[in-house]
């Protein structure tokens, strides 16, 4: 009978890390979504004498990818950011986060500028704020200025077509 509890607490052990493992990493839920979006107001990339915040789209549907140049995952996605922001559905902002501004100007004139607006984060204080902890990271804002989703990780042709170009035509209904 002394070894029964023992046995059973293991067994419980090994069943919860069984469970974990079978979870994807990326599907971490974010306390912020139906949250209001983080304000923010930040100079821009091309331009630091004019600022965005996040305010200006109050009102509309966005997309906030937040990248680097020094990012590996973010060169992978570009070409799916780049789609998006063909698309014209609503305006894709890029959070140049803790980069400097000279190295994120080279990135994008090598890769393309596909982003409406790109505001910089070059202490990395906005994204904290916005509980980015990797890039890329990408966020659906709805009208009301809420967060609606986050996707964590780099957008594949998958994740464009089947979860963020739906979930954006559903928030601009």
């Amino acid at each position: 009978m002394r070894f029964l509890l023992p046995v059973v607490i293991f067994a419980l052990l090994a069943g919860l890390l069984g469970w974990g493992l079978t979870r994807d990493p990326k599907e971490v839920p974010s306390p912020l979504i139906g949250k209001p979006a983080p304000a923010f107001t930040a100079p821009t990339l091309f331009d630091p004498q004019k600022t965005f915040s996040a305010s200006d789209y109050l009102g509309k549907v966005w997309v906030l990818n937040v990248w680097a140049s020094w990012c590996v995952a973010c060169r992978a996605e570009h070409q799916y950011v780049t789609q998006l922001a063909r698309m014209q559905l609503v305006p894709v902002v890029g959070l140049d986060y803790k980069d400097k501004p000279a190295d994120g100007r080279a990135w994008l004139g090598e890769l393309g500028n596909p982003y409406t607006v790109i505001p910089t984060d070059e202490k990395g204080r906005i994204g904290i704020d916005w509980g980015v902890y990797g890039v890329p990271e990408t966020f659906l804002i709805d009208k009301q200025g809420m967060i609606a989703y986050k996707h964590i990780g780099p957008i594949n042709a998958d994740s464009l077509r089947d979860i963020i170009v739906p979930k954006l035509k559903e928030l601009m209904q």
